[in-house]
């Protein structure tokens, strides 16, 4: 009888031990279960911050104009484009300084600067500034051009100041004359006339 009492009270503990084991087993399988889910909600917030970064890095560089020239017709015209591919100008407004009392310049889709625009009224400022004397190197007219281009049929405006570089020559006819050689991004100015005062501070230093 004791065996038979024995026998069972052995039975007992071991479907306690497979019981506790199975329960240890779930709550393992419940543990993993809930890693995993963290793991993989913490993969998917990851990818969408860094998506979210990346477009609006995106964004921002599609924003960013900088425009690049190329000279042609020998120095009277410099064809201007964007150096990025995705953006597509539309218009601008080219101002000159004011020490060459010229009305601001406005092109639709053929954007570029021209000699003629300017040549004349440049070279008398030059000369009432005494600053026509010959240096090494090309010369440099600070501009401000307004841009508004398309990103992906969306409309965006740049306003910079930009640096025409020309050279100064001498025609026995026509006196004074200039060549156009190319363009630099100086920086951000503000859209309008309001824009003109960082204009007139980088052409101070030309004409006084």
């Amino acid at each position: 009888m004791n065996d038979v009492t024995e026998e069972k009270k052995e039975a007992a503990r071991v479907r306690r031990r497979w019981l506790n084991l199975g329960e240890l087993l779930a709550i393992a399988g419940v543990v993993i279960s809930g890693a995993a889910l963290w793991n993989s909600y913490r993969e998917r917030t990851n990818a969408e911050v860094e998506h979210a970064t990346s477009e609006a890095r995106s964004q921002r560089e599609a924003e960013l104009l900088v425009l690049k020239a190329t000279v042609e017709k020998d120095g009277n015209v410099l064809t201007l484009a964007p150096r990025d591919d995705a953006q597509t100008i539309q218009s601008q407004t080219i101002r000159f300084p004011a020490a060459l009392d010229l009305a601001p310049v406005e092109t639709n889709g053929d954007a570029r600067i021209e000699r003629t625009w300017f040549e004349r009224e440049l070279t008398d400022a030059l000369e009432k500034a005494r600053s026509a004397r010959r240096t090494p190197g090309d010369a440099r007219l600070p501009v401000h051009i307004t841009t508004r281009f398309l990103v992906g049929g969306v409309e965006h405006e740049d306003s910079a100041i930009y640096s025409v570089g020309y050279t100064l020559g001498h025609a026995f006819l026509s006196g004074t004359t200039i060549k156009l050689r190319g363009l630099s991004r100086n920086g951000p100015a503000a859209p309008g006339a309001p824009g003109d005062a960082t204009l007139e501070a980088a052409a101070k230093k030309i004409f006084g």
